[in-house]
């Protein structure tokens, strides 16, 4: 268990072992979420990084994505259509 003191403008210091379990260091953003009546604190970028990987999940399969390759070429061909309407 870690313990942090409130200052007198609310704010804490987050103990170095919670900062590497959150894998945050300076500057990052953390984000507070009541969860079954708890306050559980997280790292932005893995919880925004959560939320796109639930939005997209099955997608792949159904643009028939199965390897990198595919995603890498499906971005080339994305780019090069993009650069011909520009230029159209």
């Amino acid at each position: 268990m870690e313990l942090a003191k409130i200052t007198t403008r609310g704010q804490i210091t987050i103990p170095l072992e919670i900062r590497r379990k959150l894998g945050v260091k300076d500057g990052d953003k953390v984000v507070f979420l009541e969860q079954d009546g708890r306050i559980v604190m997280e790292n932005s970028v893995n919880l925004a990084l959560k939320d796109v990987q639930t939005a997209f999940a099955g997608e792949a399969e159904r643009l028939g994505l199965k390897t990198e390759q595919d995603v890498v070429d499906m971005v080339k061909e994305i780019r090069r259509e993009r650069n011909l309407a520009r230029h159209a």
